[in-house]
């Protein structure tokens, strides 16, 4: 394994620090809740070595959220992608083939690089509202692919791809006797239909969510696995084992308060949702210098200017950061041309968000005042 840390993280703003930002704009998930918020108060827990596999009622939770599926199908991770870096240790080797849809989150590039397979990227454009070419897939999947990976609702960009798209994609990889891995830790922030959890219509496919982004409490990183297949996952628990033999119980329990409070707790979130996606909406359509693929699932979306070739993308990052204290997810954290950043628009208050758009359409006009004649 050749580890090299990853933009995203390297540039996170934890790492730059908070206190240096107004307008937070880069996180990805919506705003952190306390254990006040929770309403946990903590029961006496035994703090002994937990359930190999997760606690039974946790995993049983979690089960219960897809058609057919079982606590047996359901491993507890440290978060999305402690379950991510099983998947790819288990399935990959330097002989290896592996098919990423991009962008994607780092971890389904970044930990298989280091590994040293191969890898065909499958490239979403603007222009086609970042929509999945199915037919693009099966050309890229080779005799050694081990399996093909894709994020629905799709980080950064908030699209969702079809259920019958989705159906099509999992017929390809039994057909192609390879995998699919779906990470689906925005599953749950739907706006219209939400899919079903893609593990649960076939062997062939891998779920990988989390509490972090949907539920707000990334700290205590608990995400899972969900597979099944027997065998398999009984590799993914032997990974599991030799990485931390168990979870957190503290972080266990935790997770399972909320879950079981997710009916209500999604249900409050919703409206919020929307009318934060209305100003997201209200903001791209008065900006000529804006373009974007209105999201349709999760807290992020991906916009990019309307600039020329010629814009100093430099100084608009530094003065959208240094002048208006306001940070986003520049597109080179997705490996995507810097025109492009991510916006995440559930963690800041709503006059939060308000600022930190009126900051980023300000930074574009000073960064070149002659595209305001222009547009």
């Amino acid at each position: 394994m050749k580890y090299a840390r990853m933009v995203i993280e390297k540039e996170a703003p934890e790492e730059y620090g908070y206190d240096r930002i107004r307008f937070n704009l880069s996180e990805s998930s919506i705003r952190d809740q306390s254990l006040h918020e929770l309403g946990a108060t903590f029961p006496d827990l035994t703090l002994f070595y937990g359930e190999h596999r997760g606690e039974a009622r946790l995993r049983e939770l979690v089960a219960g959220q897809g058609a057919g599926l079982t606590p047996d199908d359901i491993l507890i991770t440290a978060g999305a992608a402690g379950a991510l870096f099983i998947i790819a240790t288990t399935l990959l080797s330097r002989e290896d083939h592996l098919v990423v849809v991009r962008p994607n989150y780092a971890t389904n590039i970044e930990t298989p690089k280091a590994i040293g397979c191969e890898i065909s990227y499958i490239d979403l454009s603007f222009e086609d509202g970042f929509a999945l070419d199915i037919a693009r897939v099966a050309a890229a999947i080779r005799p050694n692919t081990r399996y093909v990976s894709v994020t629905c609702p799709h980080n950064p960009t908030g699209t969702l791809m079809p259920e019958a798209d989705l159906r099509r994609l999992i017929a390809l990889v039994e057909e192609k006797g390879c995998r699919l891995l779906v990470d689906e830790t925005y599953r749950d922030l739907s706006y219209g239909e939400q899919l079903p959890i893609a593990a649960s219509l076939s062997k062939s496919v891998i779920s990988v969510s989390s509490l972090s982004k949907a539920y707000g409490i990334p700290g205590i990183r608990i995400g899972w696995i969900v597979t099944r297949d027997p065998a398999l996952y009984e590799t993914f628990l032997a990974a599991k084992e030799q990485i931390g033999i168990c979870g957190s119980v503290v972080d266990e329990w935790l997770a399972r308060t909320m879950l079981e409070k997710r009916d209500a707790f999604l249900d409050a979130l919703s409206p919020v949702m929307h009318r934060r996606l209305d100003i997201m909406r209200d903001w791209a359509k008065n900006d000529p210098l804006i373009e974007w693929v209105e999201p349709k699932g999760g807290v992020v979306c991906f916009p990019r200017m309307n600039v020329g070739a010629d814009f100093d993308f430099d100084a608009f990052y530094k003065t959208l950061l240094e002048k208006h204290g306001t940070y986003v997810g520049p597109g080179h954290w997705f490996e995507m041309p810097r025109s492009h950043f991510r916006i995440g628009f559930l963690w800041p208050l709503e006059e939060e968000l308000r600022g930190g758009l009126a900051a980023i359409s300000a930074a574009i006009r000073e960064t070149a005042p002659g595209l305001v004649a222009a547009a």
